[in-house]
């Protein structure tokens, strides 16, 4: 299950340092990217039940990382309606509509 509280929805609050607000369907060259920058999302970490991630599969994104990927031309395709509006305290509509799956 995806989400800051792993109950599927890209749901936040204060201690979710890293606003995990963005409903990606993630990409090799997305994965590729983020684990080149320290955050492997592929690896299973089952103690935070995070069972590593495949292209493909849907998963609550930190907005600050998917902006960076957007910058790099790697950012995926985003599940609008399930993206939590928090989302635009950090981006636009525009831009997150040009990624709507």
């Amino acid at each position: 299950m995806t989400g800051y509280f792993r109950d599927g929805f890209c749901r936040t609050m204060p201690q979710d340092t890293g606003t995990h607000v963005v409903c990606a369907e993630v990409t090799a060259d997305f994965l590729a990217y983020t684990k080149s920058h320290g955050n492997d999302l592929t690896t299973a970490i089952p103690q935070w039940q995070f069972p590593g991630l495949r292209p493909g599969d849907k998963w609550c994104l930190c907005i600050s990382r998917w902006l960076e990927a957007e910058k790099a031309g790697v950012a995926p395709k985003i599940d609008l309606k399930a993206t939590n509006i928090k989302a635009l305290d950090y981006t636009n509509l525009e831009l997150l509509e040009r990624y709507a799956l």
